[in-house]
């Protein structure tokens, strides 16, 4: 066999490997297999831009803020308009919803309706494309609720268990699109000279000795007692693990990335620096529940220091929450320091 032959022969792109997935369920209709492959399609997009992103003029500010009160960057617009236009006519979905709109995004009343949901964030950390950090984009996907019509806030207010797959994009030295669909989870890696996401880290899963914990401990004197404890407690060697070292980007999905595939735990616990922000700062349906599904599905766990992420039902479709997650063992003991040290401060 020769060397082209045989790395033919190892090829798995993302469309062949989602259809074989599918094959494993024979009344499945193919909507979601469709769904994900226009996921991955806006990945490509995306990439071309962010990978051109000091030649193109997309650096910088828009001008405006979003509904989080954020700067909104060039580059979250072009992401945002990129994910809505190839999933608006597709009849795939009922509704969508995303961290730079304040309302649900309906399906425009000339397009037929589907019987999913898209819940993402479009480009989260877009704040460090100036200075060419990692950034991503998180999604999550759930069946509608409602029976019919073009879909409501009750479709997209679900806890984090009843979603059908979730997943995120890496954009960084390569572009990676991770995902599952409750069977385990599959990285893909963009081959840029043949312009297909090719299967690279099949069946990921958390390392049993972790090596890092991610936060930024810039705020540590706004944090609790239990999570300062905490905090303290990692750097030490203990009798369930030697003391972790620090890593921290600041960009979510480039920081769960290293740990997913390294160990560890990342973690954004409430301060008291911002009192706008009392419960914490990732949202739960963006980013919260769509990472917890993932880290589940690799063998860890995801908290917001007292109860399961995914357990969560959400109130509103912007909520908040404080995030552990990683490593199961690490995510319980931040649980157990927190109900020992702040249950009656």
């Amino acid at each position: 066999m020769t060397d082209a032959q045989n790395y033919l022969g190892k090829l798995v792109t993302i469309e062949r490997y989602i259809l074989e997935q599918q094959q494993a369920f024979p009344e499945a209709t193919g909507i979601l297999t469709n769904l994900l492959y226009d996921i991955a399609l806006a990945a490509k997009i995306i990439a071309s831009k962010t990978t051109r992103a000091g030649l193109a003029e997309i650096l910088g500010s828009a001008g405006e803020e979003n509904v989080q009160g954020e700067e909104v960057q060039k580059l979250d617009v072009f992401a945002q308009r990129t994910l809505y236009r190839l999933n608006d006519h597709t009849g795939r979905l009922a509704v969508m919803a995303s961290e730079e709109v304040e309302d649900i995004i309906p399906i425009p009343d000339r397009f037929p309706t589907g019987p999913y949901v898209l819940v993402f964030d479009p480009l989260d950390g877009s704040s460090n494309i100036d200075v060419n950090v990692s950034i991503g984009t998180i999604f999550g996907i759930y069946r509608r609720k409602t029976l019919q019509g073009r879909g409501a806030l009750e479709d997209v207010l679900q806890p984090g268990r009843n979603l059908v797959a979730a997943g995120y994009v890496l954009y960084g030295a390569s572009t990676m699109l991770v995902y599952s669909t409750g069977r385990g989870v599959h990285g893909f890696t963009l081959d840029p000279a043949i312009g297909e996401f090719l299967l690279s880290h099949p069946n990921i899963k958390l390392p049993d000795k972790p090596k890092y914990y991610s936060v930024n401990q810039g705020y540590q004197p706004y944090w609790s007692l239990g999570v300062q404890a905490y905090t303290e407690w990692l750097q030490r060697d203990t009798p369930e693990k030697k003391g972790l070292s620090l890593r921290y980007i600041g960009s979510l999905v480039a920081d769960f990335h290293r740990n997913l595939l390294s160990g560890g735990v990342f973690y954004y616990p409430a301060d008291s620096k911002d009192p706008k922000k009392p419960g914490g700062k990732l949202r739960l349906v963006y980013e919260a529940a769509p990472l917890a599904f993932l880290v589940e599905q690799a063998g860890g766990y995801a908290s917001d220091g007292a109860r399961p992420i995914l357990d969560i039902e959400p109130q509103k479709l912007h909520q908040r929450v404080p995030m552990f997650i990683g490593n199961r063992m690490l995510v319980e003991k931040a649980e157990a320091l927190i109900r020992q040290h702040d249950v009656h401060a």
